[in-house]
């Protein structure tokens, strides 16, 4: 999944743009983003080259100036769970 953000910003050393606000995740090819949000009427910006996966400011990624990623865009691409999945352990009889 790609990223599609409310802003952007070029860092200090040069390089391409990246986003910055509010970040949800995007398919090449739509024209909406994961969890629905049209991204013309949204202001919404797209990073083809971001992946919404990188946006985890704790893993030195591309969201240091990401301030809201979505929810539901989250939930929809496994993000922040690490694998971790819900699993009864001791299911009744």
């Amino acid at each position: 999944m790609k990223t599609a953000a409310s802003g952007s910003w070029v860092p200090d050393e040069g390089g391409s743009r990246l986003p910055a606000g509010e970040a949800h995740a995007w398919e090449p090819g739509r024209n909406a983003t994961v969890c629905g949000v049209p991204l013309h009427r949204a202001g919404l910006a797209r990073f083809p080259h971001v992946e919404f996966s990188d946006l985890d400011a704790l893993t030195g990624g591309s969201g240091d100036r990401v301030r809201w990623a979505c929810p539901r865009c989250l939930a929809a691409t496994g993000g922040r769970r690490a694998g971790r999945r819900w699993a009864r352990t001791d299911p009744r009889p």
